[in-house]
C-alpha cells in the first residue's frame, strides 16, 4: 500500500479526533453559536426584510411611471365596403376584412399630498427595521444566557458526577468490609444485603448524572449547532471562594443600567413611537389627496389612408390633470382607524410599563439567587465538613458494632445531600452574578 497514502490517512483521522476532543471554554461557545445558530440567522433575515421594506416606502414619496404597448387584430368576416374611424386612422378596404391597430402610451402619476401618509409611513418602516434589530438582540441574548445556564448546569453536574463515584468507591470497600464481618459474625445477611443494595443504588446515581450530563451536552451542541458526530467538551472550572463570595452591585444599580442597555426597553420604546406615527397616519384620512397625472400617447391602424408614420404624427397626445380627491363620508372608515390606532398607543404604553417591570422582576430574582445561595454555600461548607466527620464516625462505630446499618446509610445519605447542596449553592450563586454583570452591559463569562 501506498506509504503517503496511509500518512494522509493517518492524518486526517487524527484531525477528526483532534476536532472532536476539542475542549470549549464559555466565550469559545458564545462566539461560535452567534456565527452559526441557526434562529440567530432567521431573526437576521427578518432584520433584511425590513430593510426592505424601508426601502420601497422611500420609494412610494417617488412618482410612478408605466409604460403600456398593445397589439390588436379584428376580424369582420362578413363586413361590407364601408369607411371606419378607427384610432384616429381611415379604415375603407372591403376586401380587408382583418384590420390590425397598435396603440402607445407613458403614464406618470405622483401623489403630492394626502395627509403625510406617505412620509409617516416611511417613518413607520424606518422603526420596523429598528424593532426588527432589537428582536435579533434579544434572540443573542436569548441565546448567550441559555449557553451560560447549560454551560454552568454540565460544569455542576461533573462535580456532582466525582462526589457520586468517590462515594461509589467508598461503598463498595464498606461492602468488601461488610463481607468480612459477616464472615465473623458481626453482622446479618440482612445487612450485608442492605449494604449491597447501597453499592447498587451509587451506581444507579452516577448514570444518572452522566446521563444528564449527556442531555446537557447535547442541548449544548444544539445550540451551537454542531453536527451529530462532533463532540463537546467543556473547560472544566473550578471556582475559588473569593469568587463565589464577590460583592454584588445593588439591584437598582443594575436595574439602571438595564433601562438603557437591554433591548426588550428599546424595542417596547420604538413600539410605541411607531403606534404615535400609526396614529398620525390614521388622521390624515381626513385631509384630500391631490395627485398630479400625466401621459402620451400614440396610436396607429392598418387600411388607413395614411401611412404608418403619418399617423403616428398626427395620433400623437399629451394630456396633465391635477387630481383632488375630499373625504366627505367613507362609512366611517378613517375614524375608526384613528380609534383603532388610539388604542394600540394605549397597548404599547402598557406594554412599555410591562417591560420595565418585566426587567426589574427579572434583575431581582437574579440578585436574590445569587445573595441567596451565597448565604446557603457559607452554611453548606460547614454543614459538609460535618456532616464528612459523622459518617466517618458512623463507620468507626458500624465496624466495632456500637451502630447498625441503617445508622450508616442515614449518615451516609445525609452527607451526599450536604456535598450536592454545596455544589448548587456554589454554581447558582455564579450563574446569577454572572447574570446580573451581563444587564449590566459587561460579557458573560463565569
Amino acid at each position: 500500500m501506498n506509504k503517503a497514502f496511509v500518512c494522509s490517512v493517518a492524518l486526517s483521522v487524527t484531525t477528526a479526533l483532534a476536532a472532536q476532543e476539542r475542549v470549549w471554554t464559555l466565550q469559545e461557545c458564545i462566539d461560535h453559536a452567534l456565527e452559526h445558530n441557526i434562529q440567530l440567522r432567521k431573526s437576521q433575515l427578518t432584520t433584511a426584510t425590513a430593510a426592505v421594506s424601508v426601502k420601497e416606502a422611500k420609494a412610494g414619496l417617488l412618482p410612478s411611471l408605466n409604460a403600456n404597448i398593445s397589439q390588436n387584430v379584428q376580424y369582420r368576416p362578413f363586413q361590407e365596403s364601408a369607411t371606419n374611424f378607427v384610432n384616429g386612422g381611415i379604415a375603407s378596404s372591403a376586401a380587408d376584412k382583418a384590420t390590425w391597430s397598435g396603440s402607445y402610451g407613458v403614464s406618470a402619476s405622483w401623489t403630492i399630498w394626502n395627509g403625510r401618509q406617505n412620509t409617516l409611513n416611511v417613518k413607520s418602516n424606518k422603526i420596523s427595521e429598528q424593532i426588527a434589530e432589537q428582536d435579533f438582540e434579544m434572540q443573542t441574548n436569548s441565546i448567550q444566557e441559555q449557553i451560560a445556564n447549560l454551560y454552568v448546569q454540565i460544569l455542576y453536574m461533573k462535580e456532582a458526577l466525582k462526589v457520586n463515584r468517590e462515594l461509589l468507591e467508598h461503598d463498595s470497600l464498606v461492602y468488601a468490609r461488610g463481607e468480612r464481618m459477616l464472615a465473623n459474625g458481626q453482622i446479618s445477611r440482612s445487612d450485608l444485603a442492605q449494604l449491597k443494595a447501597q453499592v447498587s443504588q451509587g451506581r444507579y446515581d452516577v448514570v444518572n448524572v452522566e446521563s444528564q450530563i449527556s442531555s446537557a451536552e447535547l442541548s449544548l451542541k444544539q445550540l451551537l449547532e454542531l453536527g451529530p458526530t462532533e463532540r463537546i467538551s467543556i473547560a472544566t472550572i473550578i471556582p475559588e471562594d473569593d469568587l463565589v463570595m464577590m460583592l454584588l452591585p445593588t439591584t437598582q444599580d443594575v436595574y439602571n443600567a438595564a433601562l438603557t442597555l437591554r433591548p426588550e426597553i428599546r424595542r417596547s420604546e420604538l413600539s410605541m413611537e411607531q403606534a404615535e406615527i400609526a396614529l398620525k397616519k390614521a388622521k390624515g384620512g381626513y385631509w384630500p389627496t391631490i395627485s398630479l397625472n400625466g401621459s402620451l400617447g400614440d396610436s396607429h391602424i392598418s387600411g388607413s389612408t395614411r401611412t404608418w408614420s403619418q399617423q403616428l404624427k398626427y395620433n400623437f397626445n399629451m394630456s396633465i390633470g391635477l387630481n383632488v380627491s375630499i373625504p366627505i363620508y367613507d362609512n366611517r372608515r378613517v375614524k375608526s382607524n384613528v380609534e383603532r390606532a388610539t388604542i394600540s398607543q394605549l397597548t404599547a404604553e402598557y406594554d412599555y410599563l410591562d417591560a420595565q417591570k418585566d426587567l426589574y422582576n427579572t434583575v431581582e430574582t437574579y440578585w436574590l439567587n445569587a445573595t441567596t445561595n451565597q448565604h446557603k454555600y457559607v452554611a453548606a461548607k460547614d454543614n459538609v465538613e460535618s456532616l464528612g466527620l459523622s459518617y466517618e464516625n458512623t463507620q468507626r462505630q458500624f465496624q466495632q458494632g456500637q451502630k447498625d446499618i441503617t445508622d450508616l446509610l442515614d449518615s451516609r445519605g445525609r452527607y451526599l445531600q450536604a456535598k450536592q447542596s454545596l455544589l448548587q449553592d456554589k454554581y447558582t450563586a455564579l450563574l446569577n452574578q454572572a447574570l446580573l454583570r451581563f444587564y449590566m452591559g459587561n460579557k458573560l463569562e463565569i
